[in-house]
């Protein structure tokens, strides 16, 4: 079965988080499993168990609380949205190893433009010299994933000094363009959905350009 893979270009958040829902909640064993890349207006979300007092200075951006697991980040132009819609039972993956496999994906594409990077155990993400470079938030339902990564490519930073990233106080934030990496999104995005796939053991891959009309 194909994965297929949507570039959505720049979205508000709020429209791409209920159309998440919308395809999960009416997916079923014959639907294919989706990629969807995207570059967010900036939005502060805030996971399930998110706990308010890591947001610092409250300022014009809005706040969203969502369903999926962690605390509160940021999401903005220059960031990569990577939504992983699969079907887990179909593909035999428990959470544990789709973790793995997205903080892997996001290793190997750093490692690309000669960037050490590592994920942490107690910690999910993406890590460069004690940086977050990546941040991972997921939900499960029926069986089947959404929500995904946010890699830093080539960002404005500053939105995060007003929270606790990800509920950790004083985590400094990078991205990929300040460490030498390719600062263009479309690179950073085609990359990371290859180093995904093959992760997973998907061969055929279809590229989209935003939702079927």
């Amino acid at each position: 079965m194909n994965l297929i893979v949507r570039q959505l270009n720049q979205q508000a958040y709020q429209p791409i988080w209920e159309a998440m829902h919308q395809f999960t909640d009416h997916r079923d064993e014959h639907t294919c499993d989706e990629i969807w890349l995207v570059e967010h207006s900036p939005v502060y979300t805030q996971g399930q168990a998110g706990k308010p007092e890591h947001l610092l200075n409250p300022n014009d951006i809005p706040v969203v609380k969502v369903d999926r697991g962690g605390q509160i980040t940021y999401h903005g132009p220059g960031q990569q949205m990577m939504y992983v819609l699969l079907n887990l039972k179909r593909l035999k993956m428990g959470v544990r190893e789709l973790v793995t496999a997205l903080e892997s994906c996001i290793v190997a594409h750093l490692a690309n433009s000669g960037i050490k990077a590592y994920p942490k155990k107690d910690a999910p993400g993406v890590y460069v010299d004690e940086q977050k470079i990546c941040s991972i938030g997921l939900r499960i339902r029926k069986g089947c994933s959404f929500h995904g990564l946010a890699l830093n490519v080539n960002m404005d930073l500053s939105p995060f000094s007003h929270i606790n990233p990800c509920g950790y106080a004083g985590l400094e934030m990078t991205d990929s363009a300040r460490l030498g990496g390719n600062p263009d999104l479309a690179v950073a995005g085609k990359d990371i959905v290859a180093q995904f796939c093959t992760l997973i053991g998907v061969q055929q891959i279809e590229f989209r350009e935003g939702f079927d009309e």
